[in-house]
């Protein structure tokens, strides 16, 4: 029998581990604490679904899989990549750039770990979703050719139908800019701007993002994709978004660490909002959507004045 590890005992790595489990295959979910199961045998972040008998929790980080699937914060990733101990291919899940590097995930594996065969899943998926079976898709992105392709057929179902890609720049970039647009999209409903400008701040912020992809060596097709464009539209308008709490919690006048305090969980759009900026800046790359979130969850400016920097700014040819 085929074995799956999930490291990451959170909402996503639990929906991983249960969706992987519906493969028919023996899942080891990683956890902290592996006491921490409820009553019901469900984990805490996701209490409504419990874990099957074929999906076993453990703190071990030496085990034997024929994939790893790594499902922990951006800034928790190189601290897992230093102690896990396999050999089996790492399929990051992860969205986010380090701030202090700029390193996307699979830099950050390459740079711990040289030459181990890695991966990255991205797409418009909320957890308690997939959790629950519902249809949803997502993408895979390897650097090697056909690489990604084997990964998505041993983890792919008709329900959770995954496509893959090489783009890897593409597919990073679209999964960790999505959090910071939906920042503003937040903040635009928060500070009741309406539906019309919500719509276009997020077209424009997805020009941003292809900008930007273009600039880092991505391709801006990947972009119109479901680590682009689908998951964008996902966490723009669902509220089951933290990054899109938090931007509604400062577009009603709370404080960048109150909003961050009430989304709840960690909020991945707010440290890369500032490394997107930092990495636009090198490559000369134009995002002032982008550019305006970093001020505001930082303090730097007020939300009024950042609108009306916005809205003044000179328009022109859309594409």
């Amino acid at each position: 029998m085929k074995h799956i590890a999930v490291i990451g005992a959170g909402a996503w790595g639990t929906a991983l581990a249960l969706h992987a489990s519906r493969t028919g295959v023996a899942v080891s979910l990683w956890a902290r604490d592996p006491a921490s199961r409820l009553l019901n045998g469900a984990m805490p972040r996701l209490s409504a679904f419990p874990l099957p008998s074929s999906i076993t929790v453990t703190n071990e980080f030496a085990f034997r899989a024929d994939v790893t699937l790594v499902a922990v914060p951006m800034q928790h990733l190189a601290s897992i990549l230093t102690q896990i101990e396999t050999d089996s291919p790492l399929i990051l899940c992860c969205k986010g750039v380090k701030p202090d590097t700029l390193q996307f995930p699979l830099d950050s594996l390459e740079a711990i770990r040289p030459g181990h065969a890695g991966a990255v899943l991205s797409g418009p998926n909320f957890a308690h979703e997939v959790a629950a079976g519902l249809p949803a898709a997502a993408v895979i992105a390897a650097r090697e050719k056909g690489q990604a392709r084997s990964l998505a057929d041993l983890l792919g179902t008709p329900s959770f139908r995954l496509y893959d890609s090489t783009d890897v720049i593409g597919v990073q970039l679209g999964g960790a800019a999505k959090n910071v647009i939906a920042i503003a999209a937040g903040v635009t409903i928060g500070a009741g701007l309406g539906e019309n400008a919500r719509a276009a701040l997020v077209t424009r912020g997805l020009a941003e993002i292809s900008r930007l992809a273009q600039a880092l060596g991505g391709d801006a097709a990947t972009v119109s994709g479901l680590s682009g464009m689908g998951d964008l539209l996902l966490t723009c308008t669902g509220t089951s978004s933290r990054n899109f709490r938090v931007g509604r919690a400062l577009g009603e006048g709370l404080t960048p660490s109150d909003a961050e305090a009430a989304a709840g969980g960690v909020v991945e759009g707010v440290a890369t909002s500032l490394a997107l900026t930092e990495l636009a800046r090198r490559h000369q790359v134009n995002v002032p959507i982008i550019e305006a979130v970093a001020a505001l969850v930082t303090g730097q400016a007020s939300f009024q004045a950042l609108m009306e920097q916005l809205l003044m700014r000179p328009a022109g040819a859309e594409i």
